[in-house]
């Protein structure tokens, strides 16, 4: 028997149990019932990215709970179903199908990373199931044709745009290296990382690899020292990117180091310690510690008294747009009358935080946002890199 993990949002009672629950046979919909509404997620909960899918859980479960601690939506509870697949392709894959076939959830909701969603979604987009805010900027999920995903953040090429733009302009660096992740995810990093230095009449200064789910970074270090690059953008999980950085410094590297947003920004600085002073992060939602945004005050009381952060802040936001819509919808929930309310609604204001949505388009933001890690490890919000951020 496959565990799974049943986040049952009641009041504010929040309990992890291991079970596996019959479908409601008289349901007019999968996933519904006269007091329920079932979501399923499939993320990392264990392994090197799992920071990230727990990240993503722990704000869904902030969303999820405080509309249940106000009667959930429509008098319906709102319930979330997790399996760990280790940001592993063929886990995703099962437990999508399980999530779909043996559960029978509504929708799909918080999938985290490009090589599992590109594994997970097309199961999704089979099943006509809803598969919402994944989390990952890849460029294939923004296909107009896939009427059944929903984007909360900016693409991938828009972060590795906004990188090279304020390298180059900011800083005037003329030589910047690359470390990615050696699969799907860490090539849409690298396509959008030539593009955007190709319209600068620049190319890359040198290219290092790391296969997924280790650690192993040392040749990628020592190939691209060999370059002295001032910069090194970087497109990975935190873990085998914290790995670079100490090796880097550790053999004498002063270029700065730029990530990506789904490198997981406090579990990064985290592994960094003291070497973390400096680190750029491009970020695609608001700064999670600034309560003068609506949105976030709101997400700050959600939490809890837990400690707010940047994935979290994104699966709140993903949790948020799917009660939104639930609540737009007339009549009893399907999960086609639920895509119809993202899509007929268009825009959803979340509190100084706007999404938009329409005919062909399946992103909500398009902004990105640069945060520096600071010497004892929190995040400072900056417009502009300066030789002093």
């Amino acid at each position: 028997m496959k565990k799974r993990i049943v986040t049952l949002l009641k009041g504010t009672v929040t309990a992890a149990v291991v079970a596996l629950a019959a479908p409601n046979s008289g349901q007019a919909e999968p996933g519904v019932s006269t007091n329920k509404i079932l979501f399923g997620q499939s993320a990392a909960l264990n392994g090197p990215a799992q920071a990230l899918g727990k990240g993503m859980l722990e704000g869904l479960n902030a969303a999820f709970a405080e509309a249940n601690r106000n009667g959930g939506v429509n008098g319906r509870m709102l319930e979330l179903i997790s399996y760990d697949d280790g940001y592993e392709p063929e886990k995703a894959i099962a437990n999508t199908n399980k999530l779909i076939s043996e559960d029978q959830v509504f929708a799909l909701i918080g999938e985290v990373g490009t090589p599992t969603s590109k594994a997970a979604q097309p199961v999704a987009t089979a099943a006509a199931v809803p598969f919402i805010g994944p989390f990952t900027g890849a460029g294939f999920l923004r296909d107009p044709a896939l009427k059944n995903v929903i984007n909360v953040r900016g693409t991938y090429n828009q972060e590795t745009e906004a990188w090279i733009r304020h390298l180059t302009g900011d800083l005037g660096f003329d030589r910047i290296a690359i470390l990615y992740q050696d699969d799907s995810f860490g090539r849409v990093g690298l396509a959008g990382v030539k593009k955007a230095l190709e319209k600068r009449g620049l190319t890359l200064a040198a290219e290092g690899t790391y296969k997924r789910n280790t650690t192993a970074v040392k040749s990628a270090v020592l190939e691209i020292r060999k370059a002295k690059p001032q910069a090194v953008v970087m497109v990975g999980a935190y873990k085998p990117v914290a790995e670079f950085i100490k090796l880097a410094r550790k053999v004498g590297m002063q270029s700065v180091f730029v990530n990506i947003s789904f490198v997981g920004s406090k579990a990064l600085a985290k592994e960094l310690g003291d070497a973390g002073a400096g680190v750029v992060i491009t970020q695609t939602v608001p700064f999670p510690w600034d309560s003068s945004i609506p949105l976030v005050k709101r997400y700050q009381a959600a939490m809890q008294g837990a400690e707010p952060g940047f994935v979290s802040l994104e699966g709140y936001m993903v949790g948020r747009i799917a009660i939104m819509a639930l609540e737009r919808i007339q009549g009893e929930p399907t999960r086609q009358a639920f895509l119809d309310a993202i899509y007929r609604t268009g825009t959803f204001d979340l509190g100084g935080v706007t999404l938009t949505y329409g005919p062909g388009d399946n992103q909500g933001m398009d902004n990105v946002f640069l945060t520096i890690v600071q010497p004892d490890g929190s995040f400072k919000a900056v417009t502009r890199l300066t030789g002093s951020s």
